[in-house]
């Protein structure tokens, strides 16, 4: 769905590094390296700004990177690092968000069966965030 919204997706190799750990415990995950779609780079230096913030390592790359190419916009589901990306005028989208924007497009039926796999993964929304979600993908 990425790219068929996005176009080339950039990552950094912390997330990459993430995902893989994920797939070697048995979460049905990508291997990022190989997509031709995904472009693997890592931040120049990790922004000292971030360091307050006590983000993870992939987070704190996704911002680092962000920030050495403004415009960028970024994909964060953990508060905190929302809240970072907000507070350093990173424009940024969710999950939820590229869901809606998927089903908007035509590339995406409906989004609560998405939701709901998300559920048993251990993706978690307060149940006000998932009512608000539905009612905009008009579900």
């Amino acid at each position: 769905m990425l790219p068929k919204l996005f176009g080339r997706v950039v990552i950094p190799g912390a997330v990459v590094a993430e995902v893989s750990r994920g797939r070697q415990m048995g979460i049905n995950l990508p291997n990022l390296q190989p997509l031709p779609w995904v472009e693997v780079r890592d931040p120049l230096s990790p922004a000292g700004v971030l360091l307050a913030w006590d983000l993870g390592a992939g987070e704190s790359a996704v911002l680092s990177l962000a920030l050495e190419r403004r415009g960028s916009w970024v994909v964060l589901d953990d508060r905190l690092a929302r809240q970072a990306a907000a507070s350093l005028g990173v424009p940024l989208l969710g999950t939820a968000g590229i869901l809606l924007r998927a089903k908007k497009s035509g590339h995406l039926a409906q989004v609560a069966p998405i939701l709901a796999q998300l559920d048993s993964l251990g993706f978690r929304l307060k149940a006000d965030t998932r009512r608000n979600i539905l009612k905009l993908a008009g579900e």
